[in-house]
């Protein structure tokens, strides 16, 4: 079954409409924060949103449309109103999220969008419009006339200078943005602006006196390319400003990147201008371009913000769509960069002499500052003490998620911190072993209050290593790792994802202002009650990774489950053909685009593996593989590794992947078999010694809720 249409049916059938319940969402600022640094000191996750293919998405906003028309009667919207599907989310839990525009005669409605809520079961929970309630208007002839609206608007724009507009550029509209709704005209006025010097402006006028009603900056998003200095070639977000581009990206909030034109890092923003070009390729790669280190600055911010998005559901620093701005090319030598929540912006030194004036806009930088601001807007951590060093422990935390989320082939993902900056010693921080600098802390102790914030932070870092991680030396991003611990113990990790899923519960759930360590201990705990349940291994493993660093003791093991072990090399002799999936579907039989090398999953070895189930509708899937000489010696076994990832809950087994040979079921898996990494798996096939056989990996998946199957490293021997 096609993905795309499995997940189009789950939401035809929620979108079957039951009462409303109408609620208006408010966003709230956060509370201004101390300006907070990367450099040296000298110097449950809410619901989440599952993901959808472009196919996916596309098919889902057509079944919306097609339930538009009673969406709009159960909402009470005039005969006049129509309703445009514009998105659709699921969340983990299968709840749906509709989100229309609408139309009054034919005409957009500015401010007639809204979001209608459904539980799993396609019952109406709740309803957010813009507008409340349906729209009436008197009449939808206008008295004045386009070039009339056209001239108004030109009168009225403030954020351009020598504005201008044409008929062609005003369009009837009903405005909606106030209580009472009435007929205008939305003009194109361009001119001289802050984004360059063909900016462009919305101006909405009253159709009938030509009264100004509203004007914002309009930002066209499109793609350009960039070189960066650390990041390499990258394609970037950038708008249209006439016949130029500047570097704003009206994709993540609008953020727009300056140059600070070396302004004092007293005030950073004294000679700042925006870039712009009349071309759309930004950079070489080196500092002899200013653009450069604005391109690793717009990629690493725009990798952040998708990170926060895709795996918290966060819209943004403060969560309500709003891009900070960044600047670049802070101050002479400054080899720091900064995050200041007083002017909800970012600064990024050029380096100095000490780095090779290698500029500090790597995309684990880019991700510490803007982490700073979620802090701010969540916790709030005070920038000083034990609570100093979790504020900067977070920022190190998330700005090493992003850098795994960004899987940028010239910057791998690890937990070293601003290993990309030609640093003396190779790194500015060390998550893994935080003392190795010689300076910062690895375990907790009486005076982790009185150092500075920088070197504190090594006791939260070194925890969420551990905690992810486990014990023991690897490698990862191709840089050595050590997981030592303070009390000599060991133990396996949760895994990255699951240990930031806790640590950003901890954060935005249970952290305040005056957190101390034992605190955050708790805090973490709690989350991961709350994520994975009390007597969860995943709770025990926080506990054990807290006791390593010196922090409080390991609970009791709950015996809930055992670590996921170290991957070892499939059995030689393999009689499949094929069996690690690296010759792509080669000798395989697969019933839907199975076998891959997508980055939204991983493989557990190489690139490729076998990603079944997934759609959170009924589905079925089989990947297979015939004449399969099974050994006639000793005592033959079918292995592989399998990774369960599922949104269900419990011990029931609703989503299965079943092994068959020769059509007999010899093994079952289901969403009560979720794993935290691969799993090795082994099926006895001595009854099939010197047989031939098929061997089929059968999944089925219920009409709610998904469970995803990854399979690598198959081996009969």
């Amino acid at each position: 079954m096609n993905r795309s249409n499995a997940l189009a049916a789950a939401v035809a059938a929620a979108l079957a409409l039951g009462s409303v319940a109408v609620a208006t969402t408010q966003s709230t600022a956060a509370a201004p924060q101390s300006t907070t640094a990367v450099g040296t000191s000298a110097a449950r996750p809410g619901a989440g949103f599952r993901a959808m293919t472009a196919d996916a998405r596309g098919e889902a906003i057509r079944t919306a449309g097609r339930n538009a028309a009673a969406t709009a009667r159960a909402l009470g919207l005039s005969p006049d109103e129509r309703l445009v599907a514009k998105d659709v989310v699921i969340d983990a839990d299968g709840a749906r999220h509709v989100r229309y525009d609408r139309t009054y005669r034919g005409l957009s409605v500015i401010g007639g969008d809204l979001v209608v809520h459904l539980a799993k079961n396609g019952r109406i929970t709740g309803s957010d419009l813009a507008h409340q309630g349906a729209i009436r208007i008197a009449g939808t002839t206008p008295k004045l006339t386009a070039a009339d609206a056209s001239a108004a608007a030109v009168r009225h724009a403030k954020h351009v200078r020598h504005a201008k507009a044409g008929g062609k550029d005003s369009t009837l509209v009903v405005y909606a943005v106030g209580k009472v709704p009435v007929l205008a005209y939305r003009s194109t006025v361009t001119g001289a602006g802050e984004t360059g010097p063909a900016s462009r402006q919305a101006v909405i006028v009253d159709a009938s006196s030509g009264a100004p009603l509203d004007q914002y900056e309009l930002h066209q998003n499109i793609t350009g390319t960039g070189n960066g200095v650390t990041v390499g070639q990258v394609s970037i977000e950038t708008a249209q400003s006439g016949s130029g581009y500047t570097l704003t990206d009206a994709a993540h909030g609008g953020t727009v990147v300056y140059d600070s034109y070396n302004s004092p890092q007293s005030n950073p923003r004294q000679n700042a201008r925006p870039f712009s070009k009349a071309t759309n390729s930004w950079g070489n790669g080196t500092n002899s371009s200013r653009e450069s280190a604005a391109v690793d600055a717009s990629y690493g911010l725009a990798k952040t913000w998708d990170y926060y998005k895709n795996a918290f559901n966060r819209s943004g620093i403060r969560n309500d769509g709003r891009g900070a701005p960044a600047y670049v090319h802070v101050d002479n030598g400054l080899l720091n960069a900064f995050y200041d929540d007083n002017c909800f912006c970012m600064y990024f030194g050029d380096g100095s002499s000490q780095n090779g004036n290698t500029p500090v806009t790597a995309v684990d930088v880019a991700g510490h500052e803007m982490s700073h601001g979620v802090t701010a807007a969540t916790a709030n951590l005070t920038y000083s003490g034990e609570s100093g060093g979790l504020n900067e422990a977070t920022s190190d935390i998330f700005g090493s998620m992003v850098e795994f989320y960004a899987s940028n082939s010239g910057d791998p993902g690890d937990y070293y911190i601003g290993e990309k900056l030609n640093m003396p010693g190779g790194y500015m921080r060390r998550m893994d072993n935080p003392s190795a600098d010689g300076r910062s802390l690895s375990c907790w102790n009486s005076n982790a209050g009185s150092v500075d914030v920088h070197l504190s932070s090594g006791i939260g870092n070194h925890f969420f290593y551990l905690a992810a991680e486990g014990t023991g030396a690897k490698t990862i991003g191709g840089r050595s790792h050590n997981g030592t611990t303070c009390n000599n113990d060991t133990f396996a990790g949760i895994g990255k994802d699951k240990a930031a899923a806790v640590w950003y519960r901890a954060l935005s759930a249970y952290m305040t202002s005056t957190t101390n360590y034992a605190g955050a201990r708790t805090a973490t705990l709690q989350a991961a009650a709350d994520l994975y349940g009390t007597n969860s291994q995943e709770r025990y493993l926080i506990s054990k990774a807290w006791a390593a660093v010196s922090v409080g003791t390991a609970l009791p093991d709950p015996g809930t489950g055992t670590p996921t072990p170290d991957p070892t090399d499939p059995p030689s002799g393999n009689a499949l053909t094929n069996g690690s999936f690296e010759q792509s579907t080669s000798g395989w039989t697969q019933s839907d685009d199975i076998i891959t090398n997508s980055s939204l999953q991983a493989a557990r070895d190489g690139s490729w593996y076998a990603w079944m189930m997934g759609y959170g509708t009924n589905a079925v899937e089989s990947l297979s593989q015939s004449n399969i000489a099974v050994p006639s010696t000793g005592a033959p076994r079918l292995t592989f590794w399998l990774k369960v990832t599922t949104q269900e809950s419990g011990s029931a087994a609703y989503d299965t992947l079943k092994v068959n040979v020769n059509g007999t079921t010899l093994a079952t898996y289901s969403n009560a078999n979720a794993s935290a990494g691969y799993v090795q798996k082994t099926v006895d096939l001595s009854a099939y010694k010197g047989k031939t056989v098929k061997l089929e990996f059968a999944g089925t998946e219920d009409t709610y809720l998904s469970t995803v199957f990854l399979v690598d490293d198959i081996a009969i021997g």
